[in-house]
């Protein structure tokens, strides 16, 4: 009879396409048995979890995290670096996460950007983890470094429409894609107008209206609708795929959904804030609304929410990401409050540093809604992110002998006791959650990674150790590809 590290019992054992009673063997590192429920009674190993009916779903994958990134955007800084931001992912239920490795525009290379990155994490994470580069400055010598980045495992990249530290215009953009098609590498882009963005805030400013709520105004879903469409006619130009993260409009989303009904190679991501909050949660007293600023904003109601939620039922998104983004509230210097001055006594929304913390609270809120069906909820959590940025089936899967034994078990439906969220519970270096308040009716019971349990909820919460995480190389995308083949021609 074979013998095992691990067995997990009685498990619903839950992948992107397929329900099952199981029983689960693990091996080291790996998942080596997927088995009937019952098949593994009787098989050996030094320790047994009993899931009692509970979920049991790969480990989460959260694919757009930003952490110890340097201030691009006046003097804000993110709050959490590597060993608080996987630590919170960890105790959240996400065993890998693919974080941010930001070229400035001042820099000619991105291979520097990438050693100052990996110099960050090492040692440093809970959790597996890798990098997208985010593009500031497509020198010729940067588009060279397209194929190091391949042969280093670095199969993404991210650039933005808007902010002038980050900004490329159209022909850079081009540049990118026709390099990044070469490569087989996957372009994230943050569609959102930088001009209409530059114009409203002016007029904001010339009525004197200030307040945190005028974020919203500022960027107005015209902006990120117009963005959307124009990313994807590049796309379409260069016949180059791209991943459009953080969307927030269902004007937005329209356009996504119709571009994909066309068969283009264009995918889309959403995050809980679009799911959860509205204009109303920055319109609060005094400087309470820069809590829930970041960008694009959370839109005009929740009917917004629902079209979102939608998105994500029928396909629209491939993935839900929490784009961690934390900024500590009581914090002058590199804080939400570093908006704050004597001129402008509650603030100035336009230089409220942007985002916001979720990487701990992504899976168990929307799990707990109950809007998902369960395939769908690994799919956009898990499972897609994973194929998309060339973890699978390593990650984001159970398959026997491929995947690693990185996952979670749920309580079984309706037996935890619900509770409201606070931020004390919380395991991240930020002094406020957005989410604070809202009834939690899940979270993960256990879980593993590489087949070690990081995480007991009931005996001794946190397991696992700083270093645990690894760099995990990743390949060319399992979903996003061109629609035809070889290289690209210039149109005569």
């Amino acid at each position: 009879m074979a013998t095992y590290d691990l067995i997990i019992l009685n498990g619903v054992v839950v992948t992107d396409t397929e329900i099952s009673e199981a029983d689960i063997a693990i091996r080291g590192e790996k998942i080596v048995k997927v088995a009937s429920r019952g098949r593994l009674q009787d098989a050996k190993a030094e320790k047994t979890i009993d899931a009692m009916g509970g979920y049991v779903m790969p480990g989460g994958v959260d694919a757009h995290v930003h952490l110890q990134e340097p201030p691009l955007f006046g003097k804000g800084s993110t709050a959490d670096n590597y060993e608080t931001g996987s630590r919170s992912a960890v105790c959240g239920g996400t065993t890998t996460m693919v974080t941010f490795a930001p070229q400035k525009k001042s820099e000619d290379t991105l291979l520097d950007t990438l050693q100052a990155t990996h110099e960050k994490a090492k040692d440093n994470c809970y959790i597996d983890y890798s990098f997208h580069l985010l593009v500031g400055n497509p020198s010729e010598r940067a588009l060279s470094e397209f194929k190091t980045l391949r042969e280093e495992g670095i199969s993404s990249l991210k650039i933005y429409m808007t902010y002038a530290a980050l900004k490329l215009h159209d022909g850079q953009i081009l540049d990118v894609l026709l390099e990044a098609r070469k490569q087989k590498i996957t372009t994230m882009i943050h569609a959102e107008n930088g001009e209409v963005i530059d114009w409203m805030t002016e007029q904001l400013e010339k009525r004197k209206l200030f307040a945190p709520k005028y974020h919203a105004s500022s960027h107005p879903p015209m902006a990120e609708t117009e963005a959307t469409y124009r990313a994807i006619s590049l796309s379409e130009f260069m016949d180059t795929p791209i991943l459009i993260v953080h969307v927030s409009t269902p004007a937005a989303a329209t356009h996504i959904k119709q571009a994909q009904d066309r068969g283009l190679p264009i995918y889309a991501e959403t995050c809980p804030q679009y799911l959860f909050l509205t204009k109303k949660d920055l319109d609060q007293p005094g400087f309470e609304g820069a809590k829930c600023v970041c960008s694009p904003p959370p839109r005009e109601s929740e009917s917004d929410c629902d079209h979102i939620w939608e998105g994500l039922a029928n396909g629209t998104f491939t993935i839900l990401s929490s784009d961690h983004c934390p900024f500590r509230f009581d914090d002058s210097d590199m804080g939400k409050k570093s908006s704050i001055n004597d001129e402008f006594p509650l603030g100035h929304f336009k230089y409220i540093p942007n985002g916001c913390p979720g990487i701990e609270t992504r899976l168990a809120l929307t799990l707990g809604e109950d809007r998902l069906e369960l395939k769908k909820f690994v799919e956009v959590t898990s499972a897609n992110p994973a194929k998309l940025y060339g973890l699978w089936p390593r990650k984001g899967a159970l398959v026997e002998g491929e995947s690693d034994a990185d996952i979670n078990i749920w309580y079984p439906p309706g037996k935890m006791q619900p509770y409201e969220l606070t931020n004390e519970m919380l395991h991240h270096d930020v002094d406020y959650s957005p989410f604070e308040g809202r009834k939690m009716k899940q979270w993960p019971r256990y879980t593993l990674l590489r087949g070690q349990v990081v995480w007991d909820k009931e005996n001794g919460g946190l397991l696992g150790k700083k270093g645990n995480g690894q760099f995990i190389k990743r390949g060319a995308s399992e979903l996003a590809k061109p629609r035809m083949d070889g290289e690209w021609e210039l149109p005569l």
